[in-house]
């Protein structure tokens, strides 16, 4: 099975890598497809350019072989749309089951996605809370995931259509944090892997000019 975490990734930090972990071990994935968009539809976006925010990647995930820099969001151009990518990834591994990793956020919103009825024809969702927090109780949001509902151990058997609950290691980092540290001179280390702060630095990235 193939776990896919999109975001903007501006910059990627720990609390990115551990609920990719912590989703790759829950669920038996083969791989973690981490993917930054491309151009944002319903947010601002991102600071860094999309080559910084891949090459960030790709120094944070470097001796870890499950977890693998998708750029295809960035190389189709325009808007990126997840039910875009998962029809790409359906093509290339037509019997793999996906699953799409989210935040409790994320999910919550997820029934005002371009056609979700569509991405849960291409892959399983897998949502990713903290201990005790309850699913969305928005009512479309649960008319559209009805009965979908799995243990994380069944979704292997399907390709795609599920829906499960993980509890996931929180850590309270955030991207504009991180932005807003450096902008003002205060050290970020510790939020984010070594590698990718020395490419900020050597960048001059998200200082204020």
């Amino acid at each position: 099975m193939i776990g896919i975490l999109g975001g903007t990734f501006d910059p990627v930090h720990h609390g990115h890598l551990r609920i990719a972990l912590d989703a790759a071990e829950v669920l038996g994935l083969r791989e973690v497809r981490l993917l930054p968009l491309g151009q944002a539809v319903h947010r601002e976006q991102p600071r860094a350019t999309a080559q910084q925010r891949l090459a960030m990647l790709r120094l944070a995930v470097e001796g870890h072989p499950q977890f693998i820099v998708d750029d295809r969001e960035i190389a189709r151009g325009g808007p990126s749309y997840m039910v875009d990518t998962l029809a790409s990834l359906r093509a290339e591994h037509p019997d793999t089951p996906l699953c799409l990793l989210l935040g409790g956020d994320a999910f919550a919103g997820f029934a005002r996605w371009r056609d979700p009825e569509r991405i849960l024809q291409l892959a399983h969702l897998a949502v990713l809370t903290r201990p005790g927090e309850p699913l969305s109780d928005d009512p479309v949001l649960a008319a559209l995931t009805a009965d979908r509902l799995r243990p994380p151990e069944a979704l292997a058997a399907y390709p795609h259509g599920g829906l499960t609950r993980i509890e996931a290691t929180q850590l309270a980092i955030a991207s504009s944090d991180i932005r807003a540290r450096i902008a003002t001179g205060r050290d970020p280390s510790f939020l984010l892997p070594d590698p990718v702060l020395g490419y900020i630095r050597e960048q001059g990235l998200y200082r204020v000019v």
